[in-house]
């Protein structure tokens, strides 16, 4: 079978990683620049074919795909007249693999239903790293049939592709995980650092709290940094973390409920973002709780 043509927008660490890994499935791709041009031209080289609108490549694509950081990120690309919404063909199929808010990606949705299109949100598990080796996780939602026509494309991204629910579901589902992913993450951070108040080895404190039921995957990628001095195991920015945990409680607020266990990680990040952290990564809010108990 011929493999359908793929737009996508948002070659950031992430994006370029699939983008590549998708030129090397044999896909043809559409690209556009959004803030730098360097992995554009780079995927160019590689046979991609560059256009100066999004309008323009929505037009060249069977599937447009988006990894951008933001929701506005991603309505800034889809609305306009120049945008991706007026190049689209009924039949076309959007895909948002960013973490946007439920309700925006809704929204999205009915413009892209309303001329015969269809729209999912995909958001992604893992890293740049798993991306290249089409090893991502996927939590992919929308309607069924269309996730069942779409399937052989994620499955040569992603090692377990998952399907959710309704559209709107995957980014639900991913901002629940870095909810709780950012939450404990803040939780090791601010634990070495108080080791450190308290005069403790933090390879010790690690060697113990593992041993329990307290050991995850987020611990590790924490004390990679922590104790190891390798931030680029948890490769994911605190200004990235705090947009996500923000999201998560704005979705508790549509939801008419108050979120009380995010509050600490938003405003720690946020704090962080203030400090100049935001491009650093999220292991590294060690050295951020750190400073801040030497200021007692």
């Amino acid at each position: 079978m011929n493999k359908p043509s793929i737009g996508f927008i948002g070659l950031g660490l992430m994006g370029d990683a699939m983008v590549q890994r998708l030129q090397a499935q044999g896909y043809q791709l559409n690209v556009i620049a959004n803030r730098s041009r360097e992995k554009v031209e780079a995927a160019v080289a590689r046979g991609a074919v560059e256009h100066s609108s999004t309008k323009a490549l929505a037009e060249a694509s069977d599937i447009v795909m988006l990894c951008m950081d933001t929701s506005a990120s991603v309505e800034s690309r889809m609305l306009g007249d120049d945008g991706v919404l007026a190049g689209l063909s009924p039949g076309n199929t959007v895909i948002d693999f960013g973490t946007s808010l439920p309700a925006s990606t809704r929204a999205l949705g009915e413009k892209a239903e309303a001329i015969g299109a269809a729209y999912m949100d995909a958001p992604l598990g893992r890293t740049p790293a798993h991306a290249l080796d089409g090893q991502l996780n996927i939590m992919g939602a929308g309607e069924k049939q269309v996730f069942d026509r779409v399937k052989p494309v994620l499955d040569d991204l992603g090692e377990n592709v998952f399907f959710v629910g309704p559209l709107g579901a995957g980014h639900t589902v991913k901002l629940l995980n870095n909810f709780f992913g950012m939450t404990v993450a803040n939780a090791m951070s601010e634990a070495f650092a108080m080791a450190d108040l308290a005069g403790l080895d933090r390879q010790t404190v690690y060697d113990v709290m593992s041993a329990g039921p307290l050991h995850s995957g987020m611990m590790d990628f924490v004390k990679g940094y922590a104790v190891d001095g390798d931030p680029a195991q948890l490769a994911f920015a605190i200004k990235n973390a705090r947009k996500d945990v923000g999201y998560y409680a704005t979705m508790a607020d549509d939801a008419g409920v108050i979120s009380l266990m995010s509050g600490a990680a938003k405003n720690a990040l946020g704090l962080a973002v203030a400090d100049g952290r935001g491009d650093q990564m999220v292991s590294q809010m060690v050295d951020f709780y750190a400073d801040l108990f030497k200021q007692k």
